[in-house]
């Protein structure tokens, strides 16, 4: 365990992960200034109550060149005091980094662009059913930093490319790399530097550990190629083989066959998912009692392919949660309906959507369009389905009801952000359900 006894550690970034990381150093002997671009009356009041000096509105004054460690949380940009920090011989890394030099438990460090937070909670589950102390956060929950003097058996962890662009010390027992697509292009200079984050997590890894890694994905198998892990492959033909038709994983080692039938998961992809977290779960060291057990209790993430109603022989799915242009691609592809109209649109991530016309082509009856994004969309899309827009989600669910047949799927996936016209994904989900549950009030003996 790392003591930080008279030493003063900067924190930079106030919400949940920051507030934790300011409480773990002082908790290790550390003196703490925490700073915030947001004025004081925005923070929260964990963050107001630190037992730190606390800068708001801005980081006048926060001594960065003369502190004796930085602790960036995942969401804050390259400010240009962390840069003046490091040319003064300044260690700066993130808060999960400050978190990992605490803990010695195994852990399952799990990410992909999509995907990952029902890999972690379905690992999370398996975890929890074969040991009394497994915790299970990161990005995804409760940030390590909150819990990392505790004892635990097991870490199940949901990791950013954020979080893994300064978490050094990371050995996961398990990397599980589930894809990676365009997204954060705001953030990062190419497609290949965001790779590059999101495979961070292979580098510290030994050949004792385990790579989780998608069969035939060529990206995901550059960046395993960067630790000396063992492979582990998911999906039909693998180690941990996907019988989609037959809904089961067989464990390709011992033969034993997980039944997915009757699992709460929507869509090919979610198999796949259910597939890479019985691989991640059994390279940690659970039991096959304890898998099925995780299994059984797993249900869906609000918001993520979550059925929210079927009207008049169309099932509706809410998947706000699919803001950049994999997810919607993924969850488009993986629908048990042959067809269905998609619902897309808000804030533009400025990756191609181009992707989104190709499956299109072969499962879209059409596609309704909104937010700021909307025109970028039609134009992509033009000439593959018939476009519509609409001004706000109410209106795109009535569009996309119109244009559906009976055994269609209508589809929010939306490939963007929701900062546009939505204080998150979540509310941007909600809408949708409530619009949703509009429709079967119009259609009495409807189920919703």
């Amino acid at each position: 365990m790392m003591g930080l006894e008279g030493r003063h550690v900067v924190v930079v970034g106030l919400g949940r992960s920051g507030v934790a990381a300011a409480r773990l150093a002082r908790a290790l002997g550390a003196t703490v200034t925490a700073t915030d671009s947001a004025p004081l009356e925005a923070l929260s009041s964990g963050a107001r109550a630190l037992d730190a000096v606390v800068v708001a509105g801005g980081h006048a004054g926060v001594p960065f060149t003369s502190a004796d460690l930085v602790v960036v949380s995942p969401g804050v940009p390259r400010l240009s005091e962390l840069a003046a920090a490091e040319a003064a011989g300044v260690e700066v890394i993130g808060e999960l980094e400050l978190a990992l030099r605490s803990v010695s438990a195994p852990i399952a460090a799990i990410g992909g662009t999509n995907g990952k937070s029902t890999v972690t909670t379905l690992v999370g589950a398996m975890a929890q059913a074969e040991w009394s102390r497994a915790f299970v956060g990161g990005n995804l929950g409760v940030p390590l930093a909150e819990a990392a003097l505790e004892p635990w058996d097991a870490i199940v962890l949901e990791v950013s490319s954020f979080q893994l662009e300064r978490a050094p010390s990371l050995r996961p027992r398990v990397a599980v790399l589930l894809n990676v697509t365009d997204d954060h292009l705001d953030r990062y200079a190419s497609f290949e530097d965001y790779a590059r984050a999101k495979g961070n997590a292979f580098v510290g890894q030994l050949p004792a550990d385990a790579a989780v890694i998608p069969v035939g994905d060529p990206i995901v198998e550059a960046q395993a190629r960067r630790g000396r892990a063992r492979w582990v492959r998911f999906g039909a033909g693998g180690d941990y083989d996907l019988d989609a038709a037959g809904r089961q994983v067989c464990e390709r080692a011992t033969g034993t066959r997980f039944d997915l039938r009757g699992v709460a998961l929507h869509g090919r992809h979610n198999l796949e998912n259910a597939a890479a977290a019985i691989a991640a779960a059994r390279e940690l060291g659970v039991g096959v009692p304890a898998v099925e057990a995780g299994l059984r209790a797993f249900r869906p993430l609000p918001h993520r392919m979550e059925l929210v109603g079927e009207v008049a022989g169309v099932r509706y799915y809410d998947d706000s949660k699919g803001t950049n242009v994999g997810a919607a691609v993924t969850a488009l592809a993986g629908l048990e309906e042959p067809r269905a109209v998609l619902i897309a649109g808000g804030r533009d991530k400025l990756g191609s959507y181009e992707p989104l016309a190709r499956v299109l082509r072969e499962r879209g009856r059409a596609v309704v369009v909104l937010g700021e994004a909307a025109d970028r969309i039609a134009d992509a899309v033009e000439g593959v389905v018939p476009v519509e827009r609409a001004h706000d989600l109410e209106t795109a669910v009535r569009a996309a009801t119109a244009r559906a047949l009976p055994g269609d799927a209508v589809l929010l996936s939306p490939a963007c952000s929701s900062f546009d016209m939505f204080k998150s994904y979540a509310e941007r989900g909600e809408r949708f359900a409530a619009a949703v549950r509009g429709l079967a009030g119009a259609h009495p003996g409807a189920p919703a």
